[in-house]
């Protein structure tokens, strides 16, 4: 089956439209529906021309902790010579619609639909739109926490086409997963994955665990258990789940549940309240 993503368009609502929607924000978990992510709710970067971006994930009381999240739109001659400034930040880069050239340690890539890269802390490199169309893409960022002896893992570029799908076990190949990094490599400290369920396919417990959540829809639709309340999501959505918040889902079909997920992996737990 082919690949698609849900690429946001922005541009604002009829003054027709009902304002209810399912925009949802509470101490455990939030959810961002597509339709609002609107042209009113934009940001702009400095040393990023010719780019706009959706915050959709930063650090905050009572909100994400260990990562930020945008959606970023690049117009044809947009893109950054200087697109990171804190060097302690690691970074991926997933490539939703267009097409941008990455340059990294003086290499440069092409990144369609489905491109990926990994970004190590102190990275050297710079992205551009040297097409005709807009180019869209999703930036997850994270201060890398260093652990003594382990060496910080290396910057590679890769695509989704390029990485094999993984059934979880018992499940028929309705629960799937497609990793990038090795999940035993312990010089990583999140993993940012692909999870495909296919339609009637589920998550049939709910988990509780100590990982920090971000999961953007790529495709589909579901029924997802945050914490006590089941939400109907779609592709678009983005959801944020805090630590040890409860989750499972039900893919609702016609086609696969997709979604592209942000974990906090591999490090101790810091003691400091």
């Amino acid at each position: 089956m082919p690949n698609s993503y849900y690429v946001p368009k922005g541009g604002l609502p009829p003054q027709t439209d009902l304002t209810t929607e399912r925009a949802v924000f509470t101490e455990a978990y939030a959810v961002i529906p597509r339709r609002v992510m609107s042209d009113i709710v934009t940001s702009l970067l400095p040393h990023w021309p010719k780019t706009r971006l959706w915050v959709i994930a930063r650090p905050l009381s009572g909100f994400a902790e260990t990562f930020s999240q945008y959606i970023v739109e690049v117009q044809p001659g947009g893109g950054s010579d200087t697109p990171e400034v804190d060097a302690g930040a690691e970074g991926v880069l997933f490539v939703v619609g267009g097409e941008l050239e990455l340059t990294l340690e003086g290499k440069e890539h092409k990144l369609a639909a489905g491109g990926y890269a990994f970004l190590s802390p102190g990275a050297k490199w710079k992205l551009h739109n040297k097409g005709t169309e807009n180019a869209t893409f999703h930036w997850i960022r994270k201060r890398y926490q260093k652990a003594e002896g382990v060496d910080v893992p290396e910057s590679f570029v890769t695509s989704e086409d390029q990485v094999k799908m993984a059934a979880m076990p018992d499940t028929n190949d309705t629960w799937c997963t497609q990793r990038f990094v090795d999940p035993t490599d312990i010089r990583h400290d999140m993993h940012v994955t692909i999870v495909t369920f296919q339609p009637g396919g589920s998550i049939p417990f709910p988990e509780t665990h100590v990982m920090e959540h971000g999961l953007y829809v790529l495709e589909g639709k579901a029924m997802y258990l945050l914490n006590k309340d089941w939400v109907e999501v779609q592709a678009g959505d983005f959801m944020w789940l805090r630590a040890f918040c409860p989750q499972a889902c039900y893919a609702g079909g016609p086609t696969r549940f997709r979604y592209l997920l942000y974990k906090d992996v591999n490090r101790h737990v810091g003691l400091t309240l």
